[in-house]
């Protein structure tokens, strides 16, 4: 039995009652809110070595994801679980691995085996580079290897899978018709595209969508109806290609819901300021009020080395308006693969991000945290300010940067002149 299906049934499941009270709110509320389809519980009935259950959706604490992963430039694993550590250090709720290099079972199962938290994969990567180490094209992959690898990834005990599923013929035709500055630059969503042209077939993951759902619910594994014509560029955004899919995902939820399968909805990478609520709101009426995950979004495409700061703005609006998880973004997105401290830098910015828009949300616990903080500047308390610093080992790394000779109540900035010790006399 799924959450899913737990919850339709009137159970509350342990992961229900871990998840309430770390969200401060009532079991019975969160298990109407996961029949509804409204919050998902992503932990796969196989998966070992979790510590923190989290649930994603309406109502909730905005959760952030980091990804990691090997290149095909670049493998080193070791490397790599020092970047889950970082992320999940730094505060991310879920680690996604995108390995494209090496030893793809091993890193995902690594990765399974360290992560505390909920973790995703995008299983058609692993196809894709296994029909190449095979020395065919990826053009010929067989719908069956496809579907071996998704069941693997399930087996291993993979909590969430991101799954192209919207990508069709329908939605590259008007893609195509309309024209795009940057086409696709979903990695999933090029292999099927490719692939459709190609084979000139309709996308496996939509034309066997049941058969997907069956091996997500035998686990219990969310799909993430992933974005695979989401737009790469601002001048891309909102375009018919994104719609078109996004519409077809709606239909895809409605019928994961009817098999008693969790699911949520993947959102667009780069969208203009102007244009973020009103895709949040499109994505939350289209797909029936399903979580919604989102990439970014990136709000400009001229601050390479910036990313993490470009998205954490588009994310904060983003959850503002309804976006429920984001996926953080790296400052060397755009250019490279990112480095531990380049995880670390995209995790906090992302959790920025998130907060300031659970203020705006109403989430009772993110006001009051600040307000904690507030109550311990006015005191000029400052090891309380340095514990409730989202980041507080760089908080407490600038502080001890003082002079020497500095007055200890108060900072640098002000010294004597501190305008609370000044009031508080």
């Amino acid at each position: 039995m799924t959450q899913l299906e737990a919850a339709r049934a009137g159970i509350i499941t342990e992961e229900m009652k871990a998840v309430a009270k770390e969200e401060g709110i009532g079991v019975e509320e969160l298990k109407e809110l996961i029949a509804k389809g409204e919050v998902i519980i992503p932990k796969n009935k196989n998966r070992k070595h979790m510590s923190k259950i989290l649930g994603i959706g309406k109502g909730l604490r905005t959760k952030v994801n980091a990804n990691i992963g090997t290149s095909s430039d670049y493998v080193n694993y070791p490397e790599e679980i020092e970047k889950l550590k970082a992320a999940v250090e730094a505060g991310a709720d879920a680690v996604m691995d995108l390995s494209t290099g090496g030893d793809l079972d091993y890193m995902r199962r690594k990765v399974l085996e360290e992560c505390p938290v909920m973790v995703g994969t995008v299983p058609i990567y692993q196809a894709a580079i296994e029909q190449r180490t095979k020395g065919k094209p990826v053009i010929n992959m067989e719908k069956e290897h496809i579907f071996d690898v998704i069941r693997k990834h399930a087996e291993d005990g993979v909590d969430f899978i991101t799954v192209h599923c919207g990508v069709t013929l329908e939605s590259i035709s008007r893609m195509e018709k309309e024209g795009r500055v940057l086409g696709v630059v979903s990695r999933g969503g090029a292999i099927l595209t490719a692939w459709m042209k190609y084979n000139k077939k309709e996308n496996p993951l939509y034309e066997y969508y049941d058969e997907l759902l069956d091996i997500a619910k035998e686990y219990d594994m969310v799909l993430s109806l992933g974005d695979g014509l989401r737009p790469g560029c601002i001048a891309d955004a909102t375009d018919r290609a994104q719609i078109q899919e996004l519409l077809t995902i709606g239909e895809l939820v409605q019928r994961a819901w009817e098999k008693g399968v969790q699911v949520m909805v993947e959102g667009p990478g780069h969208v203009p300021l102007h244009q973020i609520a009103a895709n949040m709101i499109l994505q939350k009426r289209v797909c029936h009020g399903a979580p919604f995950y989102v990439l970014g979004p990136v709000v400009t495409d001229v601050a390479p080395g910036y990313d993490h700061l470009v998205s954490a703005i588009g994310g904060a609006i983003a959850a503002w308006h309804g976006a429920d998880f984001l996926c953080y973004v790296t400052p060397s997105e755009h250019l490279r693969l990112p480095t531990v401290e380049d995880v670390r830098e995209g995790v906090i910015a992302a959790r920025i991000a998130a907060h300031a828009a659970d203020i705006a949300k109403g989430i009772k616990k993110a006001a009051e945290w600040d307000l904690e903080m507030s109550k311990a500047r006015w005191n000029l308390d400052w090891e309380k300010q340095l514990e409730l610093a989202l980041d507080p080992v760089k908080a407490r790394a600038m502080r001890q940067q003082r002079p020497p000779k500095s007055e200890e109540e108060v900072c640098t900035m002000c010294g004597e002149y501190c305008a609370i010790k000044m009031i508080r006399g």
